[in-house]
């Protein structure tokens, strides 16, 4: 195996379903206790992953189930480049739906009292942010490849989505008395050049430079600086060599102003000119404003290089955090993902991912994604499945683990070509039946799909579990669906019993309407029929009575311990005319069965010998009366 393998394997065997046993930055909690002093092991204290189990994180996984089916249904057929923006729209709907999620969580831990709870949903909302700021620079760099010219601009509005914090305290400033008095004003000016949005920027100046008579040449030129700055248009007539031309000019133009002294006589506009010309030392006095390596990055790469080709940002990306980070501290998790995404490594972000996230969630709908995107072919698992069906397997069997989750789990399933229904097959039993409402979902599951064995295991789960609680026409039902004959048999004797006991039927729907269900077994079939017998009977139609219960008593199919209900059945009918002079062959096979009832009588103690005696006399008398009648006609 290689390294990625290896690495895969030992988050199968080991890592599903544990919390992080690394964290991001600030942005990842660390689930981890134990002893550090010299001589001692660290001990890993993991507990079940929650994730599945908040209701606003449910949320999350439920719409990109819905996301990602309408994925699989992109037609493969398709030129890539017409699937492009398809899977860049897609791509877009897995971040809003992060964000909405981030941000309900963030309300809710504003609001609640619950300190505990708070930083759960703190936490929480701070792995969700890491999540999306990945995700959102795999989109610019993986799936919607944008070339060099517009790669700056998408960069710039991927750290401004993740640095929103300029606008809080812009609103903060200008809604005081006097906003170019307030504190915090040329923190909001720096702010906004720092992240490209010149023309905020140059708006808060303007404030500025109506108090500062004395100055309004120098504001004005820094006004004119800022405006000229070249912005690459994708759209425009102008090539890249042209735009590349035009800003160069620009920027010798800020770099003139800066030798001439210019804005010598006021600090912060001079400082403006220097982060405009791309000093790398103003840009690191002012870490607390970029906060992040990554916005250095972009910064450095919008007033140094802003026609950077992606397979330059590596370069760039490793000399920037180099610069920007404390030389005594490694690099944190996010740093290295973010890295290997500047590096164009997509296999070494998924394997990072992996490792640090508590669940398969993240990586399995991006790697799903990039696998459509034809980024991820090169690659397979030397142990089964591909890393795009190992990934969705994983997470699809966590799913399985949540009393409503796990219906999501199938479609993931169903879109994993080698093992995917193999996984399906084992998970899908040990799903709790707990009501016949969710024993008939996971059945409709099993019968679309074709599982004969699973549909029948869960019918006789069910069928038994009605006949403990005495509900026989349901387990009656069941034991027909799973095709179960012995159970079949069974439920059908103790109908048969109640019967006897109670003198009526039960369920008398469920029984009429069997049809060619009764054919399963031969009581099942004798109880039909008897309940037949018992309706024409009902309806004084004596004749076809008469004619189904010898049928049923020739066929031998009833229960010999009901023998002796059908003599006494059936005794009223002998004294009936009509069929006493239509149908002697009833007397003839009463007769013959009350015979083995006496025989039964001397080994049978629940049958009193007296009772049959009775009825052996009766059946003689009537027996006789249709010779009589029967020698009379032949006569």
């Amino acid at each position: 195996l290689d390294e990625l393998d290896r690495q895969t394997l030992c988050l199968c065997l080991t890592h599903t379903h544990t919390p992080f046993l690394t964290c991001f930055n600030s942005y990842l909690p660390v689930c981890v206790s134990g002893a550090t002093g010299s001589g001692s092991s660290l001990i890993h204290v993991v507990r079940k992953d929650e994730d599945i189990y908040s209701p606003i994180l449910r949320k999350l996984f439920n719409e990109s189930h819905h996301i990602f089916v309408g994925l699989q249904t992109i037609r493969e057929d398709l030129p890539s480049k017409n699937k492009k923006p398809q899977f860049v729209s897609i791509s877009k709907s897995y971040r809003s739906v992060i964000r909405a999620c981030m941000e309900e969580l963030q309300q809710v831990a504003v609001s609640t009292q619950d300190a505990e709870l708070a930083t759960q949903y703190g936490n929480q909302v701070s792995i969700l942010l890491a999540i999306e700021l990945i995700w959102n620079l795999c989109e610019v760099l993986f799936i919607d490849a944008v070339p060099a010219g517009s790669l700056l601009l998408h960069l710039l509005d991927w750290v401004r989505l993740h640095k929103a914090d300029v606008d809080e305290k812009a609103r903060e400033v200008l809604q005081s008395e006097s906003p170019v008095e307030h504190h915090g004003y040329w923190d909001v000016v720096v702010s906004y050049v720092l992240q490209g949005r010149l023309e905020e920027a140059r708006q808060m100046l303007a404030k500025q430079a109506a108090q500062q008579y004395a100055d309004k040449n120098m504001y004005k030129l820094m006004d004119n600086l800022l405006s000229k700055m070249p912005v690459y248009n994708p759209g425009s007539i102008h090539t890249l060599t042209e735009f590349d031309v035009k800003w160069r000019h620009w920027h010798e133009e800020v770099d003139r102003c800066l030798q001439d002294k210019s804005f010598a006589s006021n600090v912060h506009l001079e400082l403006i000119c220097k982060i405009l010309v791309g000093d790398e030392d103003t840009l690191l006095e002012h870490k607390e404003l970029l906060s992040t390596w990554y916005h250095f990055l972009v910064t450095r790469l919008l007033f140094a290089h802003p026609t950077i080709k992606p397979t330059e940002l590596h370069y760039y990306a490793q000399s920037c955090m180099a610069m920007f980070l404390d030389s005594r501290s490694a690099p944190e998790t996010l740093d290295s993902i973010l890295l290997a995404a500047f590096d164009f490594d997509i296999h070494q972000v998924i394997k990072d991912c992996s490792i640090a996230l508590n669940n398969w969630w993240f990586v399995a709908h991006l790697t799903d994604l990039l696998d459509h995107c034809k980024l991820l072919q090169s690659h397979n698992l030397h142990f089964g499945s591909n890393l795009r069906e190992f990934l969705l397997l994983e997470y699809a069997s966590g799913l399985f683990n949540h009393h409503s989750l796990w219906q999501l789990a199938v479609d993931y399933f169903d879109h994993c070509p080698e093992f995917g229904r193999v996984y399906l097959e084992l998970h899908i039993e040990r799903v709790p039946l707990d009501t016949e409402r969710k024993a008939l979902k996971v059945l409709r599951i099993c019968e679309q799909r074709q599982m004969p064995e699973q549909v029948r295991s869960i019918c006789k789960i069910m069928a038994k579990r009605a006949l403990r609680n005495n509900r026989l026409g349901s387990a009656l039902s069941w034991s027909i669906r799973a095709k179960d004959a012995a159970f079949a048999t069974l439920i059908s004797e103790r109908f048969l019993q109640d019967y006897c006991t109670r003198g009526t039927f039960s369920d008398l729907d469920l029984i009429d309407n069997l049809g060619p269900a009764m054919l399963l077994s031969d009581r099942l079939t004798f109880l039909v029929k008897y309940h037949e017998f018992h309706k024409l009977y009902g309806e004084k139609c004596f004749t076809e009575a008469a004619k189904l219960l010898l049928s049923l008593i020739t066929a031998k199919i009833a229960p010999r311990s009901f023998w002796m209900t059908l003599l006494t059945d059936a005794l009223p009918l002998l004294e009936q005319k009509e069929v006493s002079q239509t149908h002697p062959h009833l007397s003839l096979g009463l007769y013959d069965l009350t015979v083995i009832c006496v025989f039964w009588s001397f080994q049978e103690e629940d049958i009193e010998l007296t009772k049959v005696e009775l009825l052996r006399l009766a059946l003689a008398r009537n027996l006789a009366k249709a010779i009589v009648k029967e020698g009379t006609v032949d006569a």
